[in-house]
């Protein structure tokens, strides 16, 4: 079987799991008690979160672990929005987040928050003169992801947290779960005050995260309890989790480099093979245009993510027909793909409705190679070949 469906989550390293069954086996004690078995699960934690701080270079004390990564957005934009109301009630983000960042904004606008949503182009990618725009003296907080979880498309995070450094009272947080351990994230040189991590993305264990929160930046406590990371996080730690999940974080960012050359290699050669494809669409920039994989200079791409479009047909039927062949793959984010309706995302793209509803994403990991991806596209091919009798049917009932 080939599994092309990292984006979801990723096959956890065997080091990853020794650890959390290690920890699980011989460190079961509660991180906040005072005896000794629980100051060595609570030492355990600490020098896990020394790592992680360190693999970014930032302080210790500003990582908060959490479940994964709808916690982790949901703290940063609910707890910031409700932290700073009394700075303003202004909150920008795109229309293209994932949904966890997505529907607390929403919920936020039911609690008497303005939300300015920014628009994409039609690679999907944010302009900055659109932020600019959109800010007001009542902005509070900006949520820009880094990599779409669809489409593969990074966004200009850098260049937006350089319009924001002379805002001080603006926050701004980044979706960062896409993009660690596939792209270079530098949160302090780039002026981001919060930045979101997810554990399963880069072959960790599911359910942990984490979120940094910069030195000064105070959050309003989504749950209520006892005094767990710095208040901001009640209950007690998962400390196997968070332990494998730490290991799992330097595994990513040490071999990052070479992943990203690799994959941008491997997402080259797979845009070749679905350029030869004619009824497949690809949603970044058109292959002729790719520079080797990584899309534009004005709209740049993930190494690990192809997303593209097959008018006229239904993704899940493609999908389930591709798993008969040895294929895993997905439609789009895991937490909206049971959803029977076309895809925000690529609406927001300018997609037509046939289009937006035939989305498929395949992503890379570390097991694929060359051959990997030469059997993908043959068995793309093939697959496309035996739907062509329903797109027929398909396109005579619309007439």
């Amino acid at each position: 079987m080939l599994y092309f469906d990292h984006c979801a989550s990723t096959p956890p390293h065997e080091e990853v799991i020794r650890t959390l069954a290690d920890v699980m086996k011989l460190h079961y004690a509660n991180p906040s008690s005072i005896h000794r078995a629980g100051a060595e699960a609570a030492k355990l934690m600490e020098r896990s979160r020394v790592l992680a701080a360190g693999l970014f270079g930032t302080k210790p004390k500003e990582w908060v672990f959490t479940s994964g990564g709808t916690e982790s957005n949901n703290l940063a934009v609910k707890g910031a929005a409700r932290a700073f109301r009394s700075r303003g009630n202004h909150l920008v983000t795109s229309q293209i987040e994932h949904p966890s960042v997505y529907e607390a904004f929403r919920s936020l606008e039911r609690e008497g928050f303005r939300v300015t949503y920014i628009p994409v182009s039609e690679t999907g990618h944010v302009d900055v003169r659109d932020v600019q725009a959109a800010l007001t003296d009542d902005t509070i907080l900006v949520s820009i992801m880094h990599v779409n979880n669809e489409t593969g498309a990074i966004q200009p995070v850098e260049a937006i947290g350089r319009l924001l450094k002379g805002r001080p009272k603006t926050l701004f947080h980044v979706d960062g779960v896409q993009s660690t351990g596939k792209l270079a994230v530098e949160p302090v040189d780039w002026g981001i005050d919060l930045f979101t991590v997810s554990a399963h993305k880069l072959r960790g264990p599911k359910g942990a995260g984490w979120l940094y929160v910069r030195d000064g930046v105070g959050l309003e406590a989504l749950l209520h309890g006892g005094d767990q990371e710095g208040g901001l996080r009640a209950g007690t730690e998962n400390v196997p989790a968070i332990v494998a999940s730490a290991k799992a974080l330097r595994l990513a960012i040490e071999s990052q480099p070479e992943r990203e050359s690799r994959m941008y290699a491997l997402r080259a050669r797979l845009l070749r093979g679905i350029d030869g494809i004619a009824e497949l669409v690809p949603s970044g920039p058109a292959a002729e245009a790719d520079e080797g994989g990584r899309g534009t200079v004005d709209a740049p791409m993930a190494p690990h993510i192809v997303h593209f479009c097959y008018p006229g047909m239904k993704p899940e039927v493609a999908i389930h027909l591709l798993e008969k062949h040895g294929v895993v793959a997905s439609t789009k984010s895991a937490c909206s793909s049971r959803q029977d309706n076309p895809s925000r995302v690529l609406l927001a793209m300018g997609r037509e409705g046939a289009c937006a509803a035939g989305g498929i994403r395949l992503s890379l990991g570390d097991e694929h190679d060359d051959r990997a991806i030469d059997l993908l596209t043959e068995r793309l091919a093939t697959v496309v070949r035996k739907l062509k009798p329903l797109e027929k049917r398909g396109a005579e009932r619309d007439v």
